[in-house]
């Protein structure tokens, strides 16, 4: 009988579909579909591994915080244009502190996100990373490590032009910022604006962190404004002035702010038709001030909020110098509440006085109330004492508004909404033969009202109102409106 010869067995279909039912899997013959089904399948083990990994970095951490480690040095790499002096002022006060629990790893890492947190808070870097890595220093000890951080400067200079609308006026302006002028995270800033009331303007400004913490920043600026009053007070008013500003704080937790102001006014340009009183007013007046004020502002949005509150006090005493004598004070708050899905109610108040300290008022000085913006379907600053067809000004006023702000029905994706508003204020003079509460009392007791329907569209940064409503309470000096009124702004009331 002849040997068999030794075969190999069959082979089997290399084409053989093994892909579990859990993977998938789309019809191969559909190549689009398969290579996105890949992609999403190769993206999900990744964040699996990643996810793993943080885990188990998060556990190695935990488990070794009470490590003693030691911060040996700090770097930052990437602030070319920064000065040294300047980020040690930043850094050391932080590495200086006390550790609770000694140096440990614990220590180290709040250290670190401290020092990242004020790099970022500079506004100087795009983009802040921390290393950890052991010390470089040959007499470094073995718990000691270096901290780096990485970073990438922003531009330093910006240029910029726009249109702008807002107060119930528009114009153009031009804005050139220096940031990091000298390498101490210093903001020089510059603008100049022409509209069509505030015929010019300008602005140059020098502002810096003078705190560790950079919570406190300082600023010097030089300002000036020419306005166009003629609509109101058959005038044109001129401002020259130097600021210097001290600011401390957040406005979700309440900034304060000191400064002293030294202010060249005047009041020149009368129209032909200009009363006695304005005519008296004209004429150049200096002011040499101190204020401070306190602002707190925790709204979700600062043109349609539909929750939290803001309030501001503000107080100003001018006599350290000058001609101009005075004591004023002024407080603004208001109130949002979202009472049903899509409607939201705003309440909102201002008040203000400014008590003379001898000599004469200037009308630089005195409220102005009224317009769109202010105490609806009234005039610009058309409100309170007139001469004529002047308006003068007072030195009391207050004014209040309860606002019902909703959605366009089965239009709630849309930025106008309906707005329902009743308005009420006064301006009045302080009668000093008189008890001030008298004056409060006889001011609060003779309201001017207003009501109304309109629009409200919200065009970032400002908000647009069309509104039709009538006054229903007036004195008889108030300049009134009947009808339709636009108003264009920011802060209403």
């Amino acid at each position: 009988m002849a040997e068999l010869e030794a075969q190999a067995p069959p082979l089997q279909p290399p084409l053989h579909n093994t892909a579990a039912p859990r993977e998938r899997e789309p019809d191969p013959a559909d190549i689009e579909k398969y290579r996105k089904w890949w992609e999403e399948r190769k993206l999900r083990k990744l964040r699996g591994q990643y996810e793993s990994a943080l885990v188990q970095l998060s556990e190695l951490v935990n488990e070794n915080l009470s490590t003693p480690l030691h911060i040996a040095s700090v770097r930052v790499r990437g602030a070319v244009r920064t000065r040294d002096s300047f980020l040690a002022s930043i850094i050391n006060p932080v590495l200086q502190s006390p550790d609770e629990k000694g140096a440990t790893l614990e220590s180290v890492l709040r250290k670190t996100k401290t020092i990242k947190s004020l790099l970022e808070e500079t506004d100087l870097f795009n983009n802040v990373e921390a290393i950890i890595d052991r010390s470089r220093d040959f007499l470094a000890h073995p718990e000691d490590v270096d901290v780096v951080f990485l970073t990438r400067e922003k531009g330093r200079y910006f240029l910029n032009t726009s249109t702008q609308v807002g107060n119930n006026e528009g114009g153009a302006s031009a804005t050139a910022r220096v940031r990091n002028a000298f390498g101490g995270a210093e903001t020089f800033e510059a603008n100049v604006a022409f509209a069509t009331k505030t015929r010019m303007s300008f602005n140059a400004s020098l502002s810096a962190p003078l705190s560790s913490d950079l919570k406190t920043r300082g600023e010097l600026a030089l300002f000036g404004m020419e306005r166009d009053n003629s609509s109101f007070a058959s005038s044109y008013e001129g401002i020259r002035g130097l600021r210097a500003v001290l600011r401390r704080g957040a406005l979700t937790h309440g900034a304060h702010e000191i400064g002293y102001e030294a202010v060249l006014r005047h009041i020149g340009n009368l129209s032909p038709s200009a009363s006695i009183s304005m005519r008296e007013a004209a004429g150049q007046s200096i002011k040499s001030s101190v204020y401070h004020s306190w602002t707190r502002d925790t709204r979700d949005d600062k043109i349609l909020g539909t929750r939290g509150s803001y309030a501001k006090l503000y107080q100003e005493f001018a006599g350290l110098g000058g001609d101009a004598s005075f004591y004023k004070t002024e407080a603004h708050g208001q109130l949002a509440r979202s009472i049903l899905p899509g409607v939201t109610v705003s309440l909102a108040a201002r008040t203000g006085l400014l008590w003379n300290l001898g000599g004469k008022s200037y009308f630089s000085d005195r409220y102005q109330l009224g317009g769109p913006v202010s105490v609806r379907m009234f005039r610009m600053n058309g409100m309170g004492p007139h001469d004529g067809v002047d308006s003068l000004g007072g030195s009391m006023y207050w004014s209040t508004g309860l606002s019902l702000i909703s959605n366009i029905p089965r239009k709630p994706h849309w930025p106008v909404k309906a707005h329902l508003f009743l308005n009420a204020g006064r301006l009045d003079n302080v009668d000093k033969s008189r008890p001030l509460m008298d004056s409060v009392l006889a001011s609060i007791s003779k309201p001017s009202i207003s009501a109304g329907v309109g629009l409200v569209y919200k065009l970032d940064p400002i908000r647009v109102e069309v509104n039709f409503g009538v006054p229903l309470v007036a004195s008889k000096s108030d300049g009134v409106r009947k009808g339709f009124q636009v108003g264009i702004g920011v802060d209403f009331l």
